[in-house]
């Protein structure tokens, strides 16, 4: 079954953590070299205008310089430099010194927890030449291949550096290995089927990734699954990876119906890309809020990518997956073209209004027998009458053979995105800019958008034990 089913009745809690210098050119012709300090020195250089060049430290300290007019100038210390300074900082490093900060845990920190603007970073790199742009994905991989801005293509190429790296390093623990080797699983794909990149890979605590089936850099219809409780890189990653490529098929089933969009095709992101609560932590939204704020900068790279040529930019988001999607899309920080949430337990937002979302592009999955749907765990149930969503209509046979329907009704909390169900064809077509045509059927099957009501879950009724392989 996908892995984007496998998933629990409530969620929560707090994000843990988990050769030769390439100058950077500031005039035509002219390289000021950045002097470094790694282990508390630093050697003096002279820049064009006569003045000395700020020292950017990876580790230690450094003394600042004095320019020919006596003034001081500032050292830069790329483990505490934030926003632009810390880009600036990481390009003037040489090969040796990349190397040293991919290492180094405050450096990491910043790129992968507080990095600078998804339009800061396209900006940058944009701004650098072909031989610093290789420097740092060669050199600083890890860093590079989670940095929101920089171009797939390029993140993918560092992040299977990192991934070769840590499955070839023998002192790495199991548990790391472990979560490396699903993500080595989950990026094998079937001859003929579409290409996958890693676009993110931490390591830190229970780890982190996202996997694009298709192409991000020229798609028209980017769908980003964002998977809800119980849901880890190390036990899911290969699963839920292979139920994007599941939606990705659906998707380009229907592209014949597809709206008008900037691109060609569609590309479908697996995104792990926050800590997922399990029954040790169901009581906060403290992840949820952590995983909006996530979310949003992935959903900002891949604009700032694609800026002048954006994608339709959907997302699809189960269980407590949902509950962060709709956190994320309320903050102000991030837009989408549509939203399609299944088996919600709800959240603090009231409306479809307060939804940064294209109007009548909210769409509500409560299958028969899902006792999270609809309950508002966690607040308002977007299915409900008044929030202003698009029930979908999934009340086609068990059995789609047996009953003659053209789709299978899902039944359970586990089963929105397997093939064949006729959730899977709707999230399909909203998807391709077609959530006209799941209305009409809604208005057929006279469901008039309401949400059904369902008693309030058993926290212990889904339980991870519960958790099916796919069919």
């Amino acid at each position: 079954m996908p892995a984007v089913q496998s998933v629990a009745v409530v969620h929560a809690v707090a994000e843990v953590p988990e050769g030769p210098s390439v100058p950077r050119q500031v005039m035509t012709g002219v390289h000021p070299a950045a002097s470094v300090s790694v282990a508390g020195t630093t050697s003096a250089s002279v820049s064009v205008a006569g003045t000395m060049s700020a020292p950017v430290s990876v580790a230690g300290t450094t003394s600042a310089p004095v320019s020919r007019t006596g003034t001081t100038s500032a050292p830069g210390d790329v483990t505490v430099d934030h926003g632009r300074a810390f880009l600036d900082d990481l390009s003037s490093l040489d090969r040796a010194d990349l190397f040293r900060a991919d290492r180094d845990r405050r450096v990491l920190a910043t790129a992968e927890d507080d990095p600078p603007t998804a339009a800061e970073v396209a900006a940058w790199w944009s701004g650098l030449d072909d031989d610093e742009r290789e420097a740092l994905t060669s050199c600083a991989p890890s860093v590079i291949g989670n940095l929101d801005g920089v171009p797939y293509a390029e993140r993918d190429r560092a992040n299977r550096a990192v991934l070769a790296r840590g499955l070839a390093d023998a002192a790495a623990g199991a548990a790391v290995k472990g979560m490396l080797g699903q993500v080595r699983d989950a990026l094998v794909h079937e001859v003929g089927a579409p290409d996958r990149s890693l676009i993110t890979l931490d390591t830190r605590g229970s780890g982190r990734a996202a996997i694009a089936v298709g192409d991000l850099a020229s798609a028209a219809d980017v769908t980003v699954v964002v998977p809800g409780m119980f849901f880890t890189v190390t036990g899911q990653m290969a699963d839920f990876t292979n139920t994007a490529n599941d939606l990705y098929t659906e998707q380009a089933t229907v592209a014949g119906l597809a709206a008008p969009g900037s691109g060609n095709g569609v590309a479908v992101v697996a995104w792990m890309g926050y800590r997922t609560p399990d029954l040790s932590n169901i009581m906060s939204l403290g992840l949820a809020k952590t995983g909006a704020d996530r979310l949003a900068r992935t959903v900002g790279g891949l604009r700032a990518v694609r800026a002048g040529d954006e994608p339709r930019v959907n997302i699809v988001a189960h269980s407590y997956g949902s509950t962060t999607a709709l956190m994320a899309l309320a903050s102000g920080r991030m837009r989408a073209d549509s939203l399609t949430v299944l088996g919600s337990p709800g959240s603090d937002v009231r409306s479809a209004a307060d939804l940064a979302v294209g109007s009548g592009q909210v769409f509500v999955g409560d299958a028969h027998s899902d006792p999270v749907a609809g309950s508002g765990y966690f607040g308002t149930d977007p299915g409900a009458a008044g929030f202003g969503s698009t029930v979908l209509d999934l009340t086609g046979g068990v059995d789609a053979q047996d009953a003659g329907d053209v789709f299978r009704r899902p039944v359970g909390h586990n089963d929105y995105l397997k093939p064949g169900t006729a959730s899977l064809h709707d999230v399909a077509l909203i998807a391709v800019g077609r959530g006209d045509l799941v209305r009409e059927q809604v208005r057929r099957g006279e469901r008039g958008g309401e949400g059904m009501p369902q008693a309030s879950p058993d926290m212990y009724l889904v339980r991870p034990q519960d958790l099916q392989p796919r069919d």
